[in-house]
């Protein structure tokens, strides 16, 4: 039991490599946005910081359920 409670606290770990690759994307794609047309970088600014906002949300997530799989669950 206990191998499968660190192996399961490990996918769930798996959540911040997701995080990390969606906002190198999007910040990316937002300094490609910004070279086309400076005149909306700060629209284009904004955006990217919210949707990298929900991202690490994701991977905040998945870090306190693996934190909760190796310490609380027997």
């Amino acid at each position: 039991m206990e191998t499968i409670k660190f192996l399961g606290a490990g996918i769930a770990a798996l959540a911040g490599i997701g995080a990390g690759v969606g906002i190198g994307i999007a910040t990316g794609k937002a300094v490609e946005g910004i070279s086309r047309q400076p005149e909306l970088s700060g629209k284009i600014t904004t955006t990217l910081l919210i949707g990298a906002a929900f991202a690490e949300t994701t991977a905040i997530y998945g870090l306190l359920v693996s934190i909760l799989l190796i310490f609380v669950a027997k």
